[in-house]
């Protein structure tokens, strides 16, 4: 027999459940119809819930929109430390790892589901409500930047790479990877695995023909 689940268990699993259905359907409508455009109204019936059950979750509608872009942010960035783990500290090929990292890095975080909503919410609305993204500015890329250019630092003192300065490296690696294909990701195209697979290549050739340090035959 199923074990009976606790009152109060199944009214926080339902309640959970509700409020990612809202704020699911609430980036599905913002970047569909833009802030200006989307009411709670239509939020409410994207996800089959009442006008009210989304002002009792999260208030009025630029509360709803910072939930939103919290609630992704942090599914980001749990894609983003899962990936982070898979970094090559102790290469054997390091630009071969290197790219398998970057391919990964795209898939998990910038070409999935999550990574297009936030993109698209950035694109259309970031500029016109800055103070409803400053939550994004502060956990979303600082916090990659950060770890990304720890892993990078500890590969310098190991001997494979030549830097000054970690955190811009960091940061280049990643404008880098995503550089050949920003065109497709602004315009919402499917990206294949070829195309990630080449633009993660292209992106470590370069990075290591700056940081890379010939090792030793």
């Amino acid at each position: 027999m199923t074990p009976a689940i606790a009152p109060d268990i199944a009214v926080a699993r339902s309640h959970t459940a509700k409020r990612l259905s809202i704020l699911d359907a609430a980036a599905r409508v913002f970047c569909r119809e833009g802030f200006a455009g989307a009411n709670i109204d239509l939020i409410a019936a994207e996800a089959g819930v009442s006008r009210q059950t989304v002002y009792n979750h999260h208030g009025d509608k630029e509360n709803l929109l910072v939930a939103v872009v919290r609630e992704i942010t942090e599914r980001i960035n749990a894609g983003v430390f899962e990936t982070l783990a898979t970094f090559p500290d102790k290469p054997i090929d390091l630009e071969a790892e290197l790219v398998e990292f970057a391919v990964r890095l795209n898939q998990n975080c910038m070409c999935n589901r999550d990574g297009k909503f936030l993109r698209k919410l950035l694109q259309t609305e970031g500029e016109r409500y800055p103070e409803l993204f400053a939550g994004w500015r502060e956990h979303g890329p600082a916090k990659t930047w950060a770890a990304l250019a720890a892993r990078f630092a500890r590969l310098a003192l190991s001997g494979w790479l030549d830097l000054d300065d970690p955190d811009v490296a960091a940061r280049q690696f990643l404008a880098l990877v995503n550089a050949d294909l920003q065109m497709a990701l602004i315009f919402g195209d499917t990206v294949s695995e070829e195309q990630l697979r080449t633009a993660a290549s292209n992106a470590v050739r370069c990075f290591l023909r700056a940081y890379g340090k010939p090792r030793p035959v």
